[in-house]
């Protein structure tokens, strides 16, 4: 019986763990400290202008990834829109400046969806803001061969669970680096 009790405490520590928020998964509007000590309240639409905690790629203070620093990997949309926010435009001149600095990189945007809708409607809606974002980037003197697109659809969830903050967070064109060094 002491076995098992003990059994039960360890996993119910271990969850405790697990509830404490990622750098992946931050949920909308929790409030948490930036690298020059003040709070922020994180946000799914990716806000600028905090300084990135820790090396291109990993996760910064509001649980946004970078590709090199101040430079965020990821925009956001809302429920069933492929249009790119104000806060989304931001975050690609940001990309296509740096992109544009570093000549010899290669990216892939892949668009992502929340759990909910069909497999086959998230996927065309992922494809949707994967090319948005890309669109963005072109216009921005980007050349095309230099940016793949994929879909994941629901596939690929950013942020583990069924709740609007989870959704918001999963809604998403992220960008990774494909191939080049970056020169800044």
């Amino acid at each position: 019986m002491f076995a098992r009790s003990l059994a039960v405490v360890a996993i119910a520590l271990l969850l405790a763990g697990c509830g404490e928020d990622s750098p992946d998964v931050v949920g909308a509007g929790v409030a948490q400290n930036n690298a020059a000590g003040t709070t922020t309240t994180s946000s799914p639409v990716g806000a600028v202008g905090t300084t990135p905690l820790g090396a291109p790629g990993e996760a910064g203070p509001r649980g946004i990834r970078y590709l090199a620093p101040g430079v965020e990997d990821r925009v956001f949309f809302d429920t069933a829109a492929s249009q790119l926010s104000q806060d989304a435009t931001t975050v690609l001149q940001h990309q296509g400046g740096w992109l544009n600095q570093n000549p010899t990189i290669t990216v892939m945007i892949a668009g992502n969806c929340d759990e909910r809708g069909t497999e086959e409607y998230n996927l065309a809606l992922g494809e949707r803001r994967a090319n948005a974002a890309r669109d963005y980037l072109v216009a921005q003197g980007i050349s095309a061969q230099r940016i793949r697109t994929i879909t994941y659809g629901k596939n690929r969830p950013t942020a583990l669970g069924s709740t609007p903050g989870d959704w918001a967070q999963n809604r998403n064109a992220i960008t990774s680096v494909t191939s080049g060094a970056p020169t800044s």
